[in-house]
């Protein structure tokens, strides 16, 4: 008979889920012990919100993520990283530990407690699409199922708090299958959708696709091709849904970020007379802080709530059906797709005695980047210089692009390199890296191969150029030297083009290990993107 504890485990393998992340504690241990016998894989982490930025990365690559912690001190801690979860859109299990049902109801003064025993679940019920507590067996296999469901339904995370005293409490049979939540099209609806759509594009002089985020999380990537393949239709990704298509597809026109962008992004995008919005979610990011100029006559807009057409709105669309039926519907064109400008370059590279630049960074990459890297990066300069980088594979750029918290990246590069098998590049900044890069031990532990650049710019690059002061000083570390104290780790100490040349050239063919390229970058080279933004954002600080 399966016991509470157990099922879960089998419902998480069932998934697909092959790794759990987490830091053990009193109220998880049992499960703990559990998993250790199970064929899942425990990767610890060094912290509670590094388990879920790596369970995070994990469920973008995998389809499904899961971490486990204990009560309280554990739980609370993941709370950024959950939320982060939630407003990326990303599929993240939340396994928390809990005191047990009968010590609960004789309420003892428990550690770890904050108040109510309710009050984490409250918490959790605030940043996800369900949360339960398994506080009884009759419901705990049907709960277990729906949350698993619901988190890969609505690509949003889910909460489960497990009491100690129950891991090995006795399921009931279950009575009948589960009923499937996913959703039905109104097939009139969808047709009606698909026919006004296709008659604006057989219309159309400048049509072009604006792609986003919802794309990654539907697996719509290989439907996205198709379309812009059959129709001739030239593809700009917003930066929260970048590497939604191969970036060296002859259709791929770049990152669209309303000012903050290219000029030749921006008007391929903004003079089209249709412009298909597939699983853009219109945000102040994507918009470049609002500098973006769509005209809603335009547009077609398609996201899982429904499609957008001009006024008319068609609910009961699901994005997968509308993208589907669109690509069916659509008639192959014989038009030629605009010339794509090149990837920056880095020409001449190396140039000796040349001092490391942000764009000669970028440039470089592009020209020599593996094609079966994976690039996750974190928030700051880094971000917005990627806007020039080019990868290779589609869904090959991970980003904390919408919430935008800091120290995302090297502990989600444990998840994307488990659940997608491709070394990651890690692009963070000096400041980032100082409050998660410890992470990088456990790539280390586990036998795990990323290259990190470090930005090392002396400080909080973004906040410099909006509103600089002596806050936004940080303490200067050697960060080269970190496999002195992680273990196995390659350093590299870069300051010109000459010396990152030879590091870049060695983290590439030193592959039993990580790798750490710490790049000195003057303070006042940010990337024109960053340039942008901080003027723009400026005036808003100073004038509020």
């Amino acid at each position: 008979m399966d016991t509470m504890g157990g099922y879960l485990l089998q419902a998480l393998h069932r998934e697909g889920v092959r790794h759990v992340f987490g830091v053990p504690g009193d109220y998880i241990l049992r499960w703990y012990q559990l998993l250790s016998q199970s064929n899942l894989k425990h990767v610890g982490t060094s912290r509670e919100d590094c388990a879920a930025f790596a369970a995070d990365g994990y469920a973008r690559c995998h389809g499904l993520g899961a971490l486990a912690v204990t009560y309280g001190v554990g739980a609370l801690n993941v709370v950024n990283a959950v939320a982060g979860a939630n407003a990326e859109s990303s599929p993240v299990v939340v396994i928390s530990g809990a005191p047990g049902v009968a010590e609960q109801r004789q309420n003892p003064l428990l550690h770890h407690r904050f108040g109510p025993f309710c009050f984490q679940r409250e918490i959790f019920e605030r940043m996800t699409c369900y949360a339960a507590a398994l506080d009884d067996p009759l419901l705990a296999r049907r709960q277990i199922d729906r949350a698993l469901e619901l988190a890969q339904l609505h690509h949003k995370p889910v909460y489960l708090e497990l009491p100690r005293d129950l891991v090995d409490a006795e399921l009931p049979p279950a009575l009948s299958p589960p009923t499937s939540s996913a959703p039905i099209s109104d097939w009139d609806a969808l047709e009606e959708a698909v026919a006004e759509t296709l008659s604006l594009l057989a219309k159309a002089k400048s049509a072009a696709v604006l792609a986003g985020s919802e794309l990654h999380r539907y697996q719509l990537q290989d439907e996205l091709t198709q379309l812009v393949e059959r129709g001739a239709l030239p593809v700009a990704a917003t930066l929260t849904g970048k590497s939604v298509i191969a970036e060296r597809h002859p259709a791929y026109m770049g990152i669209y970020e309303g000012a903050m962008g290219g000029a030749r992004t921006r008007e391929l995008i903004e003079r089209a007379d249709v412009l298909l919005l597939l699983g853009a979610t219109l945000n102040d990011v994507d918009l470049g802080i609002f500098t973006a100029k769509l005209d809603v006559q335009h547009m077609v807009q398609a996201t899982a709530d429904g499609v957008q057409i001009h006024h008319h709105r068609y609910t009961g669309v699901p994005l997968g059906d509308y993208v589907r039926a669109l690509t069916a519907g659509i008639e192959r064109s014989g038009r030629s797709l605009p010339v794509v400008e090149p990837p920056l370059a880095a020409i001449g590279f190396p140039i000796t005695s040349q001092p490391m630049t942000v764009a000669r960074l970028i440039g470089r990459l592009n020209d020599t980047l593996p094609q079966d890297m994976i690039v996750v990066c974190d928030t700051g300069d880094c971000l917005f210089a990627s806007l020039e980088l080019r990868v290779h594979a589609r869904t090959a750029f991970l980003a904390s692009a919408f919430y935008t918290t800091m120290g995302f990246a090297v502990p989600a590069s444990l998840g994307a390199q488990l659940g997608s098998g491709r070394r990651p590049l890690v692009l963070v900044g000096d400041g980032a890296f100082q409050m998660t890069g410890t992470e990088l031990a456990t790539a280390a532990w586990k036998g795990l191969n990323p290259i990190v650049i470090v930005f090392n710019n002396a400080g909080y690059s973004t906040e410099r150029f909006i509103l600089d002061g002596p806050f936004n000083d940080i303490p200067s570390w050697q960060f080269h030297r970190l496999g002195e104290l992680f273990g196995p780790l390659a350093g590299f100490d870069v300051h010109d083009e000459e010396s990152f040349d030879s590091a870049w050239r060695s983290a590439l063919a030193q592959t039993d290990r990580p790798s750490l390229l710490n790049v000195h970058l003057a303070p006042d080279d940010p990337s024109p993107a960053m340039r942008r933004l901080g003027e723009h954002l400026g005036k808003r600080v100073r004038a509020g």
